[in-house]
């Protein structure tokens, strides 16, 4: 185990410590209400899942099955839950809340959500975003899966510090996915160099996805002539691929240009980026001119595509 893995591990396990203080903190306060943290968290999957069964919440609250049977006996004695036979096998039984069940799942959702603002209420409003994010990038880093599309927040506004995140987001990406070099972002950083001694929030326009306050993914419109427009920038984190997020900013792009009477829009790319021109050429984008680029370490092709917005 080398230093880096040392001090991995060393801050993952703080944090366990840590975490495991504040629920044991939100714990206390279900107890308060007559319900522990599992019991309301089993109320809760039951109230807000589809064909839930004895054995999918063991699974997936990681639950030991003699105490979830002890638990849902309780709450079926007591009235808050009821079974359903299955049609298609006699052996499975779905769970469902009674209204007694829903009205005490609802006044917990009350008490949780009250736990959490007094939580959070001393944090200023930035920070609040970043821990949300924070927690966002846990999951989808644990569970390799993608944060959900509703964490996602879409901004116009260009704000200082914007310009120096896009660059890094920008040289990062491509160089682990395309192998380009710092030339690369050499070149991104002249772009935004050369675009601020014109820039004018008249004629160019960003959009800025970011979840939790940070910077997940951007594109811009960036006015040529009073006819003509550029597309410029598009780019998305890959742990952010797969929402729909990509093709949202795309078409808010193209709308914009439309909305201010722009006739053609254009932009330039590379042939490895394949996604992305085949999301360009739907949208009616041509192809109008290629040439090959040797400056950013690799041997490529960058393509010049252009639309007709009239």
């Amino acid at each position: 185990m080398n230093g880096a893995e040392q001090a991995l591990i060393r801050g993952i396990r703080k944090f366990n410590r840590f975490y495991t203080k504040i629920l044991g903190l939100l714990d206390q306060h279900m107890l308060d209400s007559e319900f522990s943290l599992s019991e309301a968290r089993v109320l809760y999957e039951i109230g807000h899942g589809h064909s839930c069964t004895a054995k999918w919440l063991s699974e997936e609250l990681s639950i030991d099955p003699g105490y979830l049977s002890r638990m849902l006996k309780r709450f079926e004695k007591n009235q808050l839950i009821y079974k359903v036979q299955s049609e298609a096998d006699g052996r499975l039984h779905y769970l469902h809340l009674s209204e007694r069940g829903k009205n005490i799942l609802a006044d917990l959702d009350r008490v949780s959500e009250k736990q959490v603002q007094d939580m959070i209420r001393s944090v200023p409003k930035p920070q609040q975003q970043a821990l949300l994010g924070s927690m966002s990038a846990i999951e989808s880093a644990l569970t390799g899966q993608a944060p959900e599309r509703s964490t996602v927040t879409i901004r116009s506004e260009l704000k200082p510090g914007d310009v120096g995140t896009l660059i890094r987001l920008h040289g990062w990406i491509y160089a682990q996915e395309c192998g380009y070099n710092e030339g690369f972002e050499g070149y991104v950083c002249k772009t935004f160099a050369d675009f601020f001694a014109n820039y004018s929030p008249d004629k160019d326009q960003f959009w800025f996805a970011e979840v939790g306050g940070e910077m997940v993914g951007a594109i811009a419109a960036v006015g040529q002539s009073a006819d003509k427009v550029q597309l410029r920038w598009f780019i998305l984190h890959p742990r952010f691929r797969g929402l729909g997020l990509g093709r949202s900013l795309f078409q808010n792009a193209l709308q914009y240009c439309r909305d201010k009477g722009y006739q053609q829009a254009f932009l330039a790319t590379t042939e490895d980026q394949q996604t992305a021109i085949r999301m360009y050429q739907k949208a009616g984008f041509i192809k109008v001119a290629e040439f090959e680029n040797h400056t950013w370490g690799k041997k490529l092709v960058e393509q010049m595509y252009e639309l007709n917005l009239s």
